[in-house]
């Protein structure tokens, strides 16, 4: 028996998306890759430099502190890219889940709630697995949050490095999970990793994001409007107490990414495009740089595995991301009854999971805010962070290929385009047009190889001859 037919219209739970959300999902995950890609050179040039005779040289550019200190923003290289660079990662963080929102998969709650929940189970397991760890060595809970977080750039470098592309479906699959995860993790920066408030900063600052409303709303545009306004709100968001990139999150909720007539794109999707490529080409890998630059000894790395700390950051990463994705994903189609794509397999999903504990940059981050003050613990914490995403991108790598025929042949099928319309075929399955035109493509081609056959020599056959 066939299998079935795929349509836009699938509602099954890892089904083909839309047209237009396949070519959002395409763009957004094509310059993430890029990124990626200049990430994973960031974090090794950090590595090979932080571990070379060079090191007190990093050490020196790391520290380095510039800024104005009247306007208590003299800061140090480091703090710039984690407070600074990474804002216009949470900016674009913003309107990705603003996006998703309002046009994406999360606008239908029925289809939302599946990658919500495996997002949801992938944060509390890695978090629980993390606290059982440090329970039972002693550990400190200050990190609970740390292996929470996934970094869909570098899981993107994962595969472009590997060489396997994923089919649509597990492609919108783990983007909206990477979506949900930063959606949390934002608030669990907000909400447990926040010092002591300065409410006259911090209402400052919502006063900026109140205008940056307001000016969006009646219609003001220009970047030298925006730009100096979202300074002024980083700036006075800083030195409220509240972690910065808070501010760019705010405003990137703020844009509109719904269209309206005679709209190619909506504001907001006009502005990812411009400042993604900031994000993921220079933010990112620059935050990587200056983050990732940790002391390597066989020491260190045995102190990983014996610490609880540092295990339970592994472990979670590891362990706690691949099962409370799965393990949610699962349950969760389970008690709704939702029926897997015929094309696919759990097996797809537990890969995809394992794929998704490869938490970089946010990683990174809530380890410098959990343990702010404690440099050796620290630099623990992000080697423990570098070797839990490596174990899982060698683990997602083993995984994937098994499936890598699968996958290139779903890839190749949804990429077909035979009447050559600009549309793939599968979305014009339920066209009539479509059919008629491949009916008229395959008259032709049969009328073009009974000519090549009579020059060949082949008898005629008057009976088969078209009328």
């Amino acid at each position: 028996m066939p299998a079935p037919t795929r349509t836009p219209t699938d509602r099954k739970f890892l089904g083909l998306p839309s047209l237009p959300e396949r070519r959002f999902i395409a763009d957004a995950l094509r310059a993430e890759t890029v990124g990626g890609v200049l990430l994973l050179l960031a974090a090794v040039a950090a590595l090979v430099w932080a571990n070379s005779p060079l090191s007190a040289g990093y050490e020196s550019v790391r520290d380095f502190h510039i800024g104005p200190a009247a306007l208590g923003l003299d800061l140090s290289i480091e703090h710039w890219a984690a407070d600074g660079l990474l804002a216009v990662f949470f900016f674009v963080a913003g309107i990705e889940l603003k996006r998703e929102l309002v046009a994406g998969e999360l606008r239908d709650p029925k289809a939302a709630a599946l990658p919500v929940i495996a997002a949801l189970c992938g944060m509390a397991a890695p978090a629980l697995v993390y606290a059982l760890t440090n329970a039972v060595g002693g550990g400190s809970m200050d990190g609970w949050a740390v292996p929470t977080a996934t970094d869909i750039a570098f899981a993107l470098a994962v595969l472009a490095v590997i060489g396997t592309s994923l089919p649509s479906a597990l492609r919108a699959f783990l983007l909206t999970l990477a979506v949900v995860d930063d959606l949390f993790a934002i608030l669990i920066i907000a909400v447990f990793l926040t010092s002591d408030l300065n409410f006259a900063a911090l209402g400052g600052a919502f006063a900026g994001l109140v205008v940056f409303w307001l000016l969006l709303r009646t219609g003001v545009r220009g970047w030298y409007v925006y730009v100096p306004l979202a300074l002024v709100i980083w700036g006075l968001m800083y030195n409220s107490g509240v972690h910065a990139t808070i501010a760019g999150v705010a405003m990137g909720l703020m844009l509109r990414c719904s269209r309206r007539d005679g709209e190619k794109h909506s504001p907001g999707e006009h502005i990812e495009h411009l400042v993604r490529p900031l994000s993921a080409g220079l933010a990112v890998p620059l935050f990587a740089l200056f983050s990732a630059g940790v002391a390597v000894t066989g020491k260190s790395i045995g102190d990983v595995f014996t610490q609880p700390v540092t295990l339970g950051v592994v472990l979670g990463l590891v362990v706690g991301k691949a099962v409370g994705i799965f393990g949610g994903t699962w349950l969760a189609a389970r008690f709704t009854k939702a029926e897997l794509n015929p094309d696919l397999a759990w097996p797809d999903v537990f890969a995809v999971a394992t794929l998704a504990g490869i938490g970089f940059t946010v990683s990174l981050l809530i380890g410098e805010l959990a343990f702010e003050g404690d440099a050796a613990l620290t630099d623990e914490v992000k080697a423990a962070v570098l070797i839990g995403s490596l174990i899982a991108a060698v683990l997602a790598t083993f995984l994937l290929k098994l499936r890598v025929r699968k996958y290139e042949a779903l890839l190749a099928d949804e990429e077909r385009d035979e009447d050559e319309d600009g549309i793939p075929d599968v979305y014009e399955q339920h066209d009539p047009e479509y059919h008629l035109r491949m009916a008229a493509i395959h008259e032709r081609k049969a009328a073009e190889h009974r000519e090549k056959a009579r020059l060949a020599g082949a008898p005629r056959d008057d009976a088969d001859s078209p009328a």
